[in-house]
């Protein structure tokens, strides 16, 4: 699905449960939001990024690290102190259940301009979608997937899923010498195929109800075998703050 016609995105995402945005029209939105001046350091920081250990058992393909941060409505985006990552078993099968510790964001890039432009963009659509909530807990994500010759990455090894969360962004940084990585929605009720779509450019975005429908990616495997393959996102969730 892709946002055609006179459906503007936000309408898309309410009707449906989730929505495709393409690149140029997503950077055209974030600029409303603020400035991307620092876009080339902020996509570098993915060279950066540390293995995931708690994948260690099921290969070393997957590198991130993660941040905290709150919002109330009418209030500024403060990043909290750095913290665990937590899914109950309910939403994370695969690795729920523990605390998680991830290298943290950069400073440097948690208070870049290209991340403070995300959330407020992240804050600014789903505040109107859920005008009731006061404040926001928000996780943000740096994730590499990488694809090696007879060991395809797995963007989402707990396989279709739920986050537990209200909302989720999902913002392609780069691909690079990869194959498929399509992202699939499904329903709640029979895990249906409701809509499908790939990341292809820098700032191809897909934005998620969690509450709503189930998500997932098919593994990447490398074009060329013989150079670096992978897949940079960035992963933006935001819960209501009981």
């Amino acid at each position: 699905m892709v946002v055609t016609g006179n459906e503007s995105f936000d309408q898309q995402l309410l009707r449906q449960g989730f929505a495709f945005v393409a690149g140029s029209t997503m950077r055209d939105l974030l600029e409303r939001c603020g400035t991307l001046g620092d876009w080339q350091q902020f996509a570098a920081s993915w060279n950066d990024l540390a293995v995931d250990q708690y994948l260690l058992g099921h290969g070393r393909y997957r590198r991130r690290r993660h941040a905290v941060f709150s919002a109330e409505r009418a209030g500024a985006i403060v990043r909290a102190p750095h913290q665990p990552h937590y899914q109950s078993r309910d939403y994370n099968a695969l690795q729920g259940g523990i605390e998680r510790w991830f290298e943290p964001i950069l400073p440097e890039i948690g208070e870049g301009e290209s991340l403070r432009t995300i959330l407020h963009f992240c804050k600014s659509t789903f505040g109107a979608l859920a005008p009731q909530v006061a404040k926001w807990r928000i996780e943000t994500h740096q994730f590499r997937i990488e694809a090696r010759p007879g060991e395809p990455g797995q963007p989402t090894p707990e396989g279709v899923h739920r986050d537990g969360v209200d909302y989720v962004l999902v913002l392609l940084i780069d691909r690079v010498n990869i194959a498929s990585g399509t992202t699939t929605i499904h329903a709640v009720a029979d895990r249906r195929l409701l809509g499908s779509f790939t990341l292809k450019r820098p700032f191809d975005a897909a934005l998620v109800d969690d509450a709503r429908v189930f998500h997932g990616v098919t593994p990447v495997e490398p074009l060329d075998p013989a150079l670096p393959a992978y897949r940079d996102v960035l992963v933006a969730t935001f819960k209501r703050e009981q």
